[in-house]
């Protein structure tokens, strides 16, 4: 089967559905589209479900159901972000198909989180640098800068802990060891909050029911209420709208990794043909 319209840019090439599917939103030739693809067809024939030019979601409903009801109810499996608009989508279109939120989008809030409090400390750490330096100059002495065990000034400390924090403690570099050892004890809300972004991380490594996991991830948001940080706030309210979704990732452990993947994909098919115009040819070999 085949539908080539001009209109939406959609292209249905897959004679088969598959269980599961996966959305993302990516930007082509300057506009925003909607790729729908096929996990099972393992990037081979068959991947490339649909491609629809973004406008507004009642807009993208109408044309996915141009795809018979019969092929769009096979569909058991739908991981997405966390778009509301993503997630009406699929609720009209797939409505038999659980909803699953990507892992790595709720574990990206909370990096982003603890992100946005060390650049807050930096933002502090530079003022108080420059505060020290004016005074210095107004009482003609010398200003030299503080320095910690490391030779890291505090400024640099804050700038250079950026990449460790995305990364689990265990696989630090000894350099890394230190500069956060320096970071916790001069920082102790970055400590706690990167321990609650560890631990997170953990709930989706380690937990394998969904039971298990629901008991996890309540006393996890029991945490970052206690906590009392604000930047965390996105994430608990993300997780409190959408808790049965996040959950649903522990049924099959499915992400959209597979998305990521097939994404690359067509950036590179784009790239050697220096962009695609007629987008029937780019829906080709699929």
């Amino acid at each position: 089967m085949e539908w080539a319209l001009s209109r939406w840019w959609m292209a249905c090439l897959s004679k088969e559905y598959g269980k599961q599917a996966l959305y993302r939103w990516d930007c082509y030739q300057w506009r925003w589209v909607i790729v729908v693809s096929n996990p099972e067809a393992r990037g081979g024939k068959g991947s490339l479900v649909a491609l629809v030019k973004v406008v507004k979601a009642q807009d993208i409903i109408n044309t996915l159901k141009l795809i018979p009801e019969n092929l769009r109810s096979m569909v058991k499996e739908v991981t997405m972000d966390l778009s509301n608009s993503m997630n009406l989508i699929v609720r009209c279109c797939f409505p038999k198909a659980n909803r699953t939120i990507d892992r790595f989008h709720v574990q990206k809030l909370a990096c982003d989180a603890l992100q946005e409090m060390r650049i807050a400390h930096r933002w502090d750490a530079i003022q108080e640098e420059a505060d020290a330096m004016e005074e210095a100059r107004h009482c003609g002495k010398e200003y030299s800068l503080v320095t910690f065990a490391n030779g890291d000034t505090r400024k640099q400390l804050l700038a250079r802990s950026r990449y460790l924090l995305f990364k689990s403690s265990e696989k630090w570099t000894e350099s890394q060891k230190q500069r956060a050892s320096i970071l916790f004890q001069l920082y102790p809300d970055i400590k706690e909050a990167y321990s609650l972004t560890h631990s997170l991380r953990m709930i989706f490594n380690k937990n394998r029911t969904k039971n298990e996991s629901r008991l996890s991830l309540a006393k996890w948001y029991d945490k970052v209420d206690s906590s009392g940080f604000k930047s965390f706030n996105v994430i608990a309210s993300t997780l409190y709208e959408h808790y049965d979704e996040v959950l649903n990732f522990f049924n099959n452990r499915s992400t959209n990794a597979f998305a990521e993947s097939f994404n690359a994909k067509i950036k590179h098919f784009r790239a050697q043909l220096r962009g695609v115009l007629i987008l029937s040819s780019f829906s080709l070999g699929w």
